[in-house]
């Protein structure tokens, strides 16, 4: 998967048909406003998570993202009257590393790759809205905005 489209997901606002540009543009200001005490947070990436889908790492400590999971549910509460989705029930964060368009069996990718690859530290200091067109796996995205967190230690 190509660097730049490596990310974390952490919140589906809805179907591009569901949700309006006013409501998009009210968004991207309740998530600056949201976001401008959220302070970096540092996680870790390594254990390995297998969907029959995608390979993902884990991001841990979850609760180090939790206060822009928070901002960013206020947010679009505010801007659109909407929950919005949750990749998965609890949420675990995760960064998708592959994904497998065909059915195989997953031995031997986990026993390629095992359960955990050296940890590898990174820090998230800002979110990105995005719409998403189309089906996930052709990766139609176009960037709305990029908000920073703005608090700092």
């Amino acid at each position: 998967m190509p660097y730049e489209w490596l990310h974390l997901t952490t919140l589906v606002v809805g179907l591009t048909d569901e949700v309006t540009e006013k409501q998009l543009t009210a968004l991207i200001a309740e998530a600056r406003k949201r976001l401008a005490d959220v302070r970096p947070a540092t996680v870790t990436l390594g254990r390995v998570l297998y969907h029959p889908e995608a390979i993902a790492l884990e991001a841990r400590p979850a609760g180090a993202l939790a206060p822009m999971l928070d901002a960013v549910r206020t947010a679009t509460r505010a801007a659109t009257g909407r929950e919005g989705i949750l990749g998965t029930d609890p949420w675990i964060p995760h960064v998708t590393v592959a994904y497998s368009s065909a059915e195989q069996p997953a031995e031997p990718v986990i026993a390629a790759l095992g359960r955990h690859l050296p940890d590898c530290e990174v820090t998230v200091d800002h979110i990105s809205l995005v719409v998403q067109d189309g089906p996930e796996n052709l990766w139609d995205w176009r960037p709305m905005a990029t908000v920073p967190f703005s608090a700092f230690p």
